[in-house]
């Protein structure tokens, strides 16, 4: 089982809609991939929120994770992409997934999570930093903790970022949001020596580094994985590509596929989400491929 903690929200593109959230788009994938999800949200008591239920329900999800929020309304995000289809967001505040309550997720469910995924997102209040420092500290040892940092200026807490980094035994992040942690909390400068600091002073195991058009790097023990950008043939837009990679991440180390084996299989599923609008496919064929290969079993690390 797969425990998923966070935002779900509608993503208001220029000309269309679409459901997102990082936590949602993640969940979305491994779901399709054949991992069985648990998605512990929250929406509002409003049309959005209405719509969002009825996408979990059609993907099966079980509807009893996600809390109906009757003061505050659904989260959304207003998109507006530049030329080469990279997003900017303008996120609101105060909405449902603000107030998530994290005391429900019992003991059991915790104790029969082979992973965990979180954000900084969710934790953007005090209230909601709360909330998730508080599940993970109720996390027993045999479950991966994994963090996709996801910063949004000025939507961060810096208190928040340090503390969920504590936790984390698989960290994902941005190329803007390592120069970001360097900055505020002292790091070297330079790539590989940041993220040598970053993995000893958190204990981070496994560490991967996106890079856009340029690629990913994964750090894991004493090895480095460079993969270059991986082309779509087609770009919509790029919203969610962080996304996928961050899913098909996941998958290969619960199938116990290899590094570079998972991070080409990631690079190239995060360039295909590229070419379709939003950050989920429409399409259950879109998984084929991707699924065939996990479904084949581990290689080893």
């Amino acid at each position: 089982m797969i425990v998923v903690i966070g935002e779900v929200l509608v993503d208001r593109f220029p000309n269309y809609e679409r459901i997102g959230g990082a936590p949602f788009n993640f969940a979305h994938h491994l779901k399709k991939l054949g991992f069985a999800v648990r998605l512990f949200t929250r929406v509002g008591d409003d049309a959005a929120g209405g719509r969002i239920l009825g996408q979990l329900r059609h993907s099966g999800f079980d509807e009893a994770d996600v809390q109906r929020d009757p003061d505050h309304p659904t989260g959304s995000v207003q998109v507006t992409l530049d030329s080469q289809g990279v997003p900017h967001f303008d996120i609101l505040e105060n909405v449902a997934y603000d107030h998530l309550e994290l005391d429900c997720v019992t003991a059991a469910e915790l104790a029969g999570a082979a992973l965990i995924y979180y954000g900084s997102l969710v934790q953007r209040t005090p209230a909601g930093h709360r909330q998730v420092q508080a599940l993970l500290e109720r996390l027993t040892g045999g479950t991966i903790r994994f963090c996709d940092i996801n910063m949004r200026p000025p939507h961060v807490s810096h208190r928040a970022v340090a503390a969920s980094l504590a936790h984390t035994d698989l960290l994902k992040l941005n190329a803007d949001e390592l120069a970001d942690i360097r900055e505020r909390f002292d790091g070297p400068a330079g790539v590989d020596a940041s993220v040598a600091w970053l993995r000893t002073t958190y204990g981070i195991g496994t560490l991967a580094l996106t890079l856009g058009s340029s690629g990913s790097r994964l750090y894991h023990a004493d090895e480095k994985i460079e993969w270059s950008g991986e082309r779509a043939t087609t770009v919509v837009d790029t919203v969610g590509a962080g996304d996928a990679y961050a899913a098909v991440l996941a998958a290969g180390m619960l199938r116990r596929l290899s590094w570079p084996k998972t991070v080409g299989m990631a690079s190239r599923f995060a360039a295909s989400v590229c070419g379709i609008p939003g950050a989920v496919p429409d399409e259950a064929g879109f998984y084929d491929d991707l699924r065939s290969i996990l479904e084949g079993g581990s290689n080893g690390r």
